[in-house]
């Protein structure tokens, strides 16, 4: 089994804020410092998790932790439907960018799944709540979707009728979220600690580790309590912390990100062209939007507009995907006629020659699937041919966005400037977007559709994170059994004690009876012992019988 820094991973460190970037990414290098595992540069500046892994250190990639979740929720699936699950829906956070919905699909190779479709996920949160209230709506109706999780924060602005489901607009930060509110409080107390007992701890990982969990559960209770306290015993050398919180001040510490969110959402408004009077509904999404704060603010800028939270927050987007799963399966009798459009969340283009600008070809916000071409010139005299560098982002300077990849078109031996050549733009319904440019007058011709392994995870590659993710299940199925075996000689050893401790049982006990139980309960406790579990499982299990076996006996004799 993985060690628990692997958990810490899933629990507290939201792997999405991985997936899809670069190490060298500024954000990266600030996460860096809080969390309590390492992460080194790998190829192709990949970031890399490091951790121990049955005694030796492993590396794994954001793409390998997050096929280990889906690997899981196979489990769970299979398990309840009694039959092999292969196709998936995934859902990602709208504002992930092209990279990052790349490297989702590669998560999902990994754990053994195809997706056939990404989602966003305020869309799939819309799809859970219209089809709830569709019976209760007369035409159209203007859907705001809030989705505030434990790592980004995502809007859009759906327009319902009947069964159209129209994405208006949508906008976010992949990387803002309930995270960022634990480790301001982490933050907070880190400071309190170091005033009181004039130690710093911000460069141990154990101790932060601790004092996240208690400040995420502290930030949980302050949803329907005024105060609340973090308590952690033996925080840093020895030394046990206690302190109190207040709502008042958790919103203090945090208010800087609670009005970035509201930010986002009146830039989302803007795109949309649709006035906040028209919007008709409010839905709540993802556990950190029941923050009483972020409700208020929501309240004030919608003009108190009562806020949709009869949806379950971790529950919604789970359900509008199945629901998506459910129209993209053939012969599946129950499943919905609805048609979903959404739309891309960046503006992507290529690089304009003539001073190094952005040029859009499809602006953010436009529905999908979606195929649009410009018509450029070439820029100089007798150009061999002509590099296309393609770019998602919204500054004016293509070097200010996000590179997605290069190619190149062979020109007209000997042409002047100004040569035309078309630029094709093609986004399927995953987001999943591919470019294509032709000379006219030579006729040639190339495209990329954003599979180099600079954005993406070679063939190769995947193939062995693929191998490597089942020898990794077995080891798990096998850790799980010792675990099992572990805990029932544990509580044997318990029972045996207890047992012991009677007054009518050491009389009808030998000599050689007592020393023999004895002995067993040693020999037990000394296998339960930390440093002694390399022991086999057979070995274990033998220990347990002989345990058993004693413990039957005993009680037998005591009747």
């Amino acid at each position: 089994m993985v060690d628990e820094n692997l958990l810490l991973i899933f629990l507290f460190s939201d792997v999405k804020r991985l997936i899809g970037r670069k190490f060298s990414d500024p954000i990266v290098q600030k996460d860096i410092r809080l969390w309590p595992f390492k992460v080194i540069s790998g190829i192709n500046d990949k970031p890399v998790i490091t951790l121990k892994y049955a005694g030796q250190e492993k590396k794994f990639r954001a793409e390998e932790i997050s096929s280990m979740i889906l690997t899981k929720m196979r489990e769970v699936a299979e398990a309840y439907l009694q039959s092999p699950v292969k196709n998936a829906v995934v859902t990602v956070p709208a504002y992930f960018n092209d990279s990052q919905r790349k490297a989702t699909v590669d998560a999902g190779s990994i754990a053994g799944l195809n997706v056939i479709r990404i989602i966003n996920e305020p869309t799939a949160a819309a799809i859970a709540y219209g089809l709830d209230k569709r019976s209760d709506y007369n035409g159209k109706r203007n859907i705001f979707v809030f989705d505030l999780g434990g790592g980004t924060f995502d809007v859009s602005i759906l327009t319902i009728n009947g069964d159209d489901f129209e994405v208006k607009a949508t906008g976010g930060n992949t990387h803002l979220g309930g995270e960022d509110f634990d480790n301001r409080m982490v933050a907070y107390f880190v400071e309190e600690f170091k005033k009181k007992n004039k130690l710093d701890i911000s460069g141990n990982p154990k101790s932060l580790r601790r004092l996240r969990t208690a400040c995420e559960r502290a930030k949980r209770i302050l949803s329907f309590a005024f105060v609340t306290t973090v308590e952690v015993d033996s925080l840093f050398q020895g030394i046990d912390f206690f302190s109190s919180i207040t709502r008042a001040k958790f919103e203090e510490i945090n208010i800087d990100l609670f009005k970035k969110c509201m930010t986002i959402v009146k830039s989302c408004l803007g795109d949309s062209k649709i006035y906040k009077s028209d919007i008709d509904d409010v839905v709540l999404v993802g556990g950190s939007s029941r923050i009483p704060k972020v409700m208020e603010l929501l309240l004030d800028f919608f003009k108190g507009k009562d806020l949709c939270k009869g949806i379950n927050p971790d529950e919604a987007v789970a359900y509008g995907a199945a629901v998506q799963a459910a129209i993209l399966s053939e012969g599946f009798k129950n499943a919905p006629n609805l048609v979903l459009r959404d739309v891309t969340p960046l503006s992507l283009g290529i690089e304009a020659d003539v001073g190094r600008v952005m040029s859009v070809v499809i602006p953010r916000n436009t529905s999908v699937p979606v195929k649009k071409t410009r018509k450029y010139g070439t820029s100089k005299d007798n150009l061999i041919d002509v590099s296309i560098n393609v770019y998602e982002g919204e500054r004016a300077r293509a070097a200010d966005n996000n590179l997605l990849g290069s190619f190149t078109v062979s020109c007209l031996p000997g042409a002047p400037r100004g040569q035309p050549l078309d630029v094709c733009f093609a986004i399927d319904e995953n987001g999943i977007l591919t470019v294509s440019a032709k000379e006219i007058f030579s006729g040639s011709s190339n495209k990329i559709t954003i599979t180099n392994e600079k954005e993406r995870l070679s063939t190769l590659e995947i193939k062995k994170m693929i191998k490597e993710a089942e020898i990794y299940h077995a080891e798990d199925m096998k850790f799980l059994r010792k675990s099992k075996v572990m805990n029932a000689l544990d509580s044997c050893v318990y029972e045996m004690k207890n047992a012991l401790k009677k007054k009518d049982v050491n009389p009808i006990l030998s000599p050689q009876e007592s020393e023999k139980i004895n002995n067993a309960i040693n020999v037990a406790m000394n296998v339960l012992d930390e440093n002694n579990h390399q022991k086999e499982i057979d070995v274990l299990e033998d220990h347990l019988k002989e345990l058993e076996s004693m413990l039957k006996h005993l009680l037998a004799k005591t009747g």
